[in-house]
């Protein structure tokens, strides 16, 4: 690998692993965020959704601008936006700007995500050196989600959860440097077009979809909830009919007779709704409900996003052979064992019946991590990637969002023995997670043994 390309897989893994840990820090934290803040029950489910509402909005639109009008312009602007955000949360008075600060964050984090893996397809056109890339670009996206809740729970016992804050506005700043000096520009080749109206439309569905999600874990049949729900699916809805009119528009909808994009982006919202909402909830369970301290929580996940880091690296040593789909179904299959122990937990449960388990789902996420990564801007052509990265990394953030609803409607319910409660709606919704990964493995395959017998037609052709 010579220095450029190289320098480009610093720069774009060091922005997603940055993304990642801002994105988890607070997860180990949330009681002592919302204690500061002084939030109630609603404040706290927005203190753990607003990042993600910032990253679903912003991913699409950041790709497609990126395409356009500079990867490395928007990777660097990216950086300088999760610094403000992570400005707000240190400086915070109360929850409302804290939230804000966290939306800002997402939005920041989207554009390093989807540029950052963007430039890869750019820097590697080749199939074995982006197979390494997007090993490593993934094993990057499970470090920073390993270390963000390490650190979060490190700094809020030291010196103060805001500490968390200001160390991620410092090492934002830092990535924007360091995109803007070891990045090439790179674009898309078409006229510069920004499709201002699909913007707001995507974002405006994509806000009152999650802002449903958010406010449906305390009531589905308030006035407010059914409005959100009506927007989202107006909004939507008119987004998908302006890009289906529209030429040049941020999401190209011809790109989805591509069974290989849509097998990705099944791959992507199954892992986001599945194995990646178990987890951002899973110290949640472990502190009230098995009564463990922040920082026992967050070392017990990092037996799972260590191991996803180790294997999303050595996926890059799978056989050529084995295929991208492939890789997604087995992984996922992976995760669902791994998933089995975490079932049957129960108040008295110690770390060690967990480890195992969060082992292999983590040996399964690093698999399907690098896959996505490598399968987002390889299922698209390539002055598309930036595209394909967004619609690849939405798909897991609202899938993400999706899933922490559903753990979270299965497993709080009021009960006269809150942690047993808790327990035992966590077992359910493992339960269902492991229904999911196993049928995305499943609807997966099948797009791929479609993709498969396309390739074959067109060749034969």
């Amino acid at each position: 690998m010579d220095r450029r390309p190289a320098a480009v897989l610093v720069a774009s893994g060091g922005g997603t692993l940055l993304a990642m840990f801002v994105f988890t820090a607070p997860l180990s934290i949330v009681p002592s965020v919302a204690r500061g803040l002084g939030a109630g029950a609603i404040a706290t489910s927005w203190i753990l959704s607003s990042m993600s509402l910032g990253l679903a909005v912003a991913l699409l639109p950041a790709g497609a601008i990126g395409d356009d009008f500079g990867r490395r312009r928007v990777f660097a602007a990216g950086g300088a936006v999760l610094a403000a955000g992570s400005l707000l949360g240190a400086v915070a008075p109360g929850p409302l700007t804290f939230i804000a600060g966290r939306v800002v964050e997402g939005l920041g984090a989207a554009a390093l995500v989807a540029c950052g893996l963007g430039v890869l397809g750019h820097a590697f056109p080749d199939p074995a050196g982006r197979a390494r890339a997007t090993g490593v670009w993934g094993a990057c996206l499970g470090a920073g989600i390993a270390i963000g809740p390490v650190a979060g729970a490190v700094l809020d016992t030291a010196a103060g959860w805001r500490t968390l804050y200001v160390v991620a506005t410092v090492l934002s700043l830092g990535v924007a440097v360091l995109g803007r000096v070891l990045l090439e520009e790179s674009v898309s080749g078409r006229a510069r077009k920004v499709d201002v109206t699909g913007s707001l439309l995507l974002g405006g569905g994509l806000a009152a979809l999650l802002a449903a999600l958010t406010e449906g874990r305390q009531s589905w049949t308030s006035p407010l909830e059914l409005s959100l729900i009506a927007a989202a699916i107006v909004l939507l809805g008119a987004f998908i009919a302006h890009q289906g009119r529209t030429e040049g528009g941020m999401l190209d909808l011809t790109l989805f007779r591509r069974p290989a994009l849509v097998a990705a982006t099944a791959g992507a919202f199954t892992a986001g709704a599945g194995v990646t909402a178990l987890m951002s909830f899973l110290c949640t369970m472990l502190e009230n409900g098995l009564v463990f301290t922040p920082v026992t929580a967050s070392l017990v996940v990092l037996a799972w996003s260590a191991a996803s880091v180790a294997s999303a690296l050595l996926t890059r040593r799978l056989p050529a052979a084995f295929s991208g789909g492939a890789r997604m179904s087995a992984g996922l299959l992976v995760v669902a064992a791994g998933l089995v122990p975490l079932a049957f937990v129960t108040p008295g449960s110690g770390a060690g019946l967990l480890v195992g388990g969060l082992l292999l789902a983590g040996i399964g996420t690093g698999v399907v991590n690098a896959s996505l990564g490598r399968e987002a801007v390889a299922s698209v052509p390539p002055n598309r990637a930036g595209m394909g990265s967004g619609i690849n990394n939405t798909s897991r953030y609202v899938g993400a969002a999706l899933g922490v609803t559903v753990v979270t409607v299965l497993a709080v319910h009021p009960s006269a023995t809150p942690a047993a409660s808790l327990v035992d709606g966590w077992n359910v919704a493992v339960l269902v997670g492991i229904g999911l990964s196993v049928a995305g493995a499943a609807v997966i395959a099948a797009l791929s043994a479609a993709a498969r017998r396309d390739a074959v037609h067109t060749i034969g052709s």
